[in-house]
């Protein structure tokens, strides 16, 4: 019987929330939380242990963390491991990544996890870990956990992976295979078929990237408006616009005129990706006004726009990021604003 170690952290693993995530990595025997989801699909497996770290933990301590996480999976002498899913969360996903990718070199064994592809963790880990494709949220969980335990069954039974497999993220590694046209002769194919308006299909996938081009230099800053925008969550006490803690689909304006600083008590953050207590302490970390506001006093600006513009940008789609950015530009552009301090977390 396979023996798997399961990695997850605080939320999951039943620890508590936000106000844990920043507690040290710790082991319990057997299923906890979600992986007991796994414990129910591989029947066959004998989940040893259950692994979990808080995610700020992890993410401010990278090396002494996954090093004592290290400790506790070789304790358990796995034949595979298991991160996650972690989905659309930074932290989270970074975790998994470099868990996944330690446990791979260090002990030749296989590991997965499950990432959204929109997470930032993909693009770092995806040549070396097997990460199967989450959607953004937990609503997902069933059909993820799904997709896991099927990658990890193929494993266990010694099925070499389907290249590529339907629900793994590409690692983008060239294979050897073999056509019955050689590379010229299917290039000149996919030549003649553009030329003649006809569809083809490219063997290399070619990555697509926005092309930006950058804004022109403020030449006279204090001459300049400046507005302070955010994607840190910070709304005045109470958040009357009922801004989301996360997968944000709009922002919203709030009113600094006549405000030299944002007060401790007046203003908070309901960001949901960080830990809010230096924020709540003293907002202006995250919007910076008391700062602007001497500069504009100093006429080191011209003048400071008189509304800040806030969201979240935590599991926020690019899509929904792309589509806010516009609106923010046009609400800018159309009133006078030269340039803009954007702040995140």
């Amino acid at each position: 019987m396979k023996r798997i170690v399961i990695y997850t952290n605080q939320f999951f693993g039943q620890v508590g929330g936000e106000e844990q995530a920043n507690i040290p990595p710790l082991f319990k025997e057997g299923a906890v939380g979600t992986a007991n989801l796994f414990r129910q699909a591989l029947k066959d497996a004998e989940l040893t242990r259950t692994i979990i770290c808080g995610d700020n933990y992890f993410s401010e301590n990278v090396s002494k963390a996954s090093e004592e996480i290290m400790i506790m999976i070789k304790e358990a002498k796995p034949d595979i491991v298991i991160a996650g899913p972690a989905f659309n969360a930074g932290r989270f996903g970074m975790a998994c990544g470099e868990i996944c990718s330690r446990v791979e070199k260090e002990m030749n064994i296989p590991a997965v996890t499950a990432i959204y592809e929109e997470n930032p963790a993909v693009e770092i880990y995806k040549s070396d870990v097997t990460i199967v494709k989450s959607g953004k949220s937990a609503a997902s969980m069933k059909k993820t956990v799904e997709a896991m335990t099927g990658i990890v069954k193929k494993i266990m039974e010694g099925t070499e992976l389907e290249k590529p497999e339907s629900v793994l993220i590409p690692k983008g590694i060239r294979v050897n295979v073999f056509k019955e046209k050689t590379g010229a002769v299917r290039a000149l194919d996919m030549l003649v078929a553009k030329l003649n308006d006809e569809p083809y299909e490219s063997e290399v996938p070619i990555p697509s990237y926005d092309v930006i081009e950058a804004a022109p230099p403020i030449l006279k800053v204090e001459e300049a408006c400046i507005a302070l925008v955010t994607s840190g969550g910070i709304v005045p006490n109470g958040n009357p616009n009922h801004l989301p803690a996360a997968t944000a689909k709009f922002y919203s304006r709030y009113n600094i005129s006549g405000i030299n600083a944002l007060r401790k008590g007046d203003y908070e953050s309901v960001h949901a990706g960080y830990d809010p207590v230096y924020g709540n302490d003293d907002p202006n970390r995250i919007v910076p006004l008391d700062i602007m506001r001497e500069m504009e006093n100093n006429g080191r600006i011209g003048k400071l726009y008189p509304y800040f513009l806030s969201t979240t940008g935590n599991s926020t789609s690019v899509a929904d990021a792309k589509r806010m950015g516009k609106e923010m530009a046009m609400e800018l552009n159309n009133n006078g604003v030269d340039g803009v301090i954007l702040t995140s977390t």
